[in-house]
Parts: structure tokens; C-alpha cells; sequence
């Protein structure tokens, strides 16, 4: 876990190349990594605040950005890697909620209620993240009509996606239909376009990982995708897995979930090996 905090950045990173192969920019104004998402579609009017708000640090797999229950210090722009999203119960128990991407803001609803995180978000691999402090966000956003309709427009997109997770979870009643909605939500729209073509997608999670997504236990999950094998719907080549046939593994997963319902899941889930 790295010890750095969140908003700073090291006089070393600024005066050389950027830790864990990362293409760091030094602020939202030079990011050769703009994604189609909220706060990166911002006009220049309101980036240049924004930027001069904001605070870009490197972080290695495993490092956590904030902790569920803490008071929230600001938002986290996702500027490149992947963030897991996770609650765990008083037993221990965990489950992960939602692997996020580049372009999303992690923590913004805690900081706009003033209330605790309510996740733990941890690394999964190196990331490039912009931190913005509560306070200066807050106050952007009183002067920046842009500001707060693109952080409204966030806020919805992840209430809708709780929604169809939690709706599709408590539908799919058994583990083998998660883990058959799990494997078909990897796909992007070009994979769903072509149904002949065999599905490749890599990843780096575990097993266990997989299964605090899905509700499950890594047993249950290794045997579910050795039974996937068997049948020869899926395989595996190294940390890639392939969907081999899809419309048997659409025809195994529980039939109250509808197609158009699963393929608007796709911001939830990704691939473990």
C-alpha cells in the first residue's frame, strides 16, 4: 500500500519519467489521456480551475485511495488504471461493488453529502489518479454551473448502475447464473455485434476476487469454471479467457434476466484469470 497522500506529487515525479510505465501529465491542461467521461469533457473556461485545484499522484497496484467509513478528504479522478470498489461486512466478508475505469470520479457522492465513503477503494494495478480537495471542489461547484451539472450527470449514472447490479443480483439466484451474466458482461458492443467471433479478454484478478463480485466463495467459482471448460464454453489461455460459445453461455445463465437488462451492466464487471 503506498504511504503517499493522496494529493501530493513528489518533487522527483515532476523531473522524471513517471513510476509503474505510466504516460503522467502534469495537469488536466497537457493530459494526453482524456476519456469520454464526466469531469474530462469539461470546457477549458472551467478545466483551468479545476486543474489548478487538482493534484496528480502515481499509485502501485494494491494501494488504497480511501477507506469505507472515513471521513471524505475530496474526489479521486480516475485518470488511468483500474480501481476496485469494495464494502465488507463485521464478519470480514467482503464484496466487490464494481470495478471502476479510467475517466470515473471515486468518492464524489460522499463529498458532495458530507458524509463517510461509503466503499473502501483499492488499486488493482498502477494508476494514475487527479485528487480534489472537499473544499475546493465544493467550491467550484457553487461557482461552476458546468461543474455541478457534470458531477449531477456522474452521480446519476452511478445510482442507475447500482440499481441494475443490485436488481440483477437478487434475480440471479444461483451462483452459476451470476457467474454466466459475470463472463458475458466482459464483452464491449463490438463482441456483442459479432456473435460468431470468440470473445477474448484479459485480466488480473483472482479467483477470490471473482467471487466477492459475483456473492460467491473461490471454491464455488473454480468449480463452476472448470465446468465451463468441460462443456467447452469458455477456456483459458494464460491470463486471457476466451468465450467460446456464447449462446450456450447466455442459455445458462438464469432465464428471468433479459439481454437488454445484462448488457447494461457492463461498468461492473471485468475479468479475473
Amino acid at each position: 500500500m503506498s504511504d503517499a497522500f493522496p494529493g501530493s506529487i513528489p518533487r522527483e515525479v515532476k523531473e522524471m519519467n513517471a513510476p509503474y510505465g505510466l504516460d503522467m501529465a502534469e495537469s488536466c491542461l497537457t493530459c494526453k489521456l482524456h476519456k469520454d467521461r464526466w469531469f474530462c469533457r469539461l470546457s477549458l473556461e472551467v478545466l483551468k480551475p479545476f486543474s489548478a485545484a487538482s493534484h496528480i499522484g502515481t499509485y502501485p497496484s494494491g494501494a488504497l485511495l480511501f477507506v469505507e467509513g472515513q471521513t471524505p478528504r475530496g474526489a479521486f479522478v480516475l485518470c488511468s488504471g483500474k480501481v476496485k470498489l469494495f464494502t465488507t461486512s463485521r464478519d470480514g466478508k467482503v464484496l466487490i461493488l464494481k470495478i471502476a475505469e479510467a475517466g470515473e470520479v471515486l468518492g464524489l457522492s460522499a463529498v458532495i453529502a458530507g458524509e463517510a465513503y461509503e466503499v473502501t477503494a483499492e488499486t488493482v494495478a498502477p494508476c494514475q489518479v487527479n485528487f480534489v480537495e472537499r473544499e475546493s471542489l465544493l467550491r467550484l461547484m457553487e461557482k461552476s454551473g458546468e461543474l455541478g451539472l457534470h458531477s449531477s450527470q456522474a452521480l446519476s449514472r452511478e445510482f442507475q448502475s447500482a440499481y441494475r447490479d443490485i436488481h440483477d443480483l437478487v434475480l440471479a439466484r444461483s451462483s452459476a447464473g451470476k457467474l454466466a451474466r459475470l463472463l458475458l458482461s466482459w464483452m464491449s458492443g463490438s463482441d456483442r455485434d459479432n456473435i460468431a467471433a470468440e470473445v477474448r479478454i484479459r485480466s488480473s484478478l483472482t479467483h477470490e476476487e471473482m467471487a466477492q463480485m459475483i456473492g460467491s466463495s473461490r471454491e464455488t467459482v473454480t468449480r463452476l469454471l472448470s465446468d465451463l471448460k468441460r462443456k467447452e464454453f469458455i477456456r483459458l489461455d494464460g491470463a486471457t479467457l476466451v468465450i467460446r460459445n456464447r449462446n450456450a453461455l447466455e442459455d445458462s445463465r438464469v432465464v428471468v434476466l433479459s439481454l437488454s437488462a445484462l448488457y447494461g451492466v457492463s461498468s461492473l464487471f471485468t475479468l479475473v484469470a
